[in-house]
């Protein structure tokens, strides 16, 4: 029997470390490389730490891409969310190729319906000039 795989923050490419977090130990201690410890690149924590965030530069350039949403973890997966909270509510929220597949879904199904209509519409039209049917319809 096979079980349906859980869908985790790993297969989302989203990181479970949390941006508000690196940021806020990476502006005081991020010389020190304590944001890179902090997602697990601890090789090039270690090299921060020697450079004191190679002279300012590297420190500055990952502050940068911290705070806009690129800096990526030990696995490769970016730091996406600044909160808990906030990471939560978009694991609870369809995926937007979900979503965007119900649209289509509805979208097909109203065009059909329109083409019926039109078919009705010609039809009813039709019996009207042969005089099958009454001026009202009927």
């Amino acid at each position: 029997m096979a079980s349906t795989p859980i869908p985790s923050s790993r297969q989302s490419g989203d990181s479970d470390h949390l941006r508000g977090v690196a940021l806020g130990i990476g502006i005081p201690l991020g010389v020190f490389g304590a944001h890179r410890f902090y997602v697990g690149k601890v090789g090039t924590g270690l090299l921060q730490l020697c450079t004191f965030g190679g002279m300012g530069l590297w420190w500055l350039y990952d502050m940068i891409l911290i705070a806009s949403g690129e800096f990526r973890d030990s696995d490769g997966r970016r730091l996406g969310y600044w909160s808990r909270d906030e990471m939560q509510a978009a694991k609870q929220s369809p995926p937007p190729g979900a979503v965007m597949d119900e649209i289509e879904a509805v979208h097909v199904e109203v065009h059909e319906l329109a083409e019926r209509v039109d078919f009705l519409e010609r039809m009813l039209a039709q019996a009207r000039e042969k005089g099958q049917l009454g001026p009202g319809g009927r």
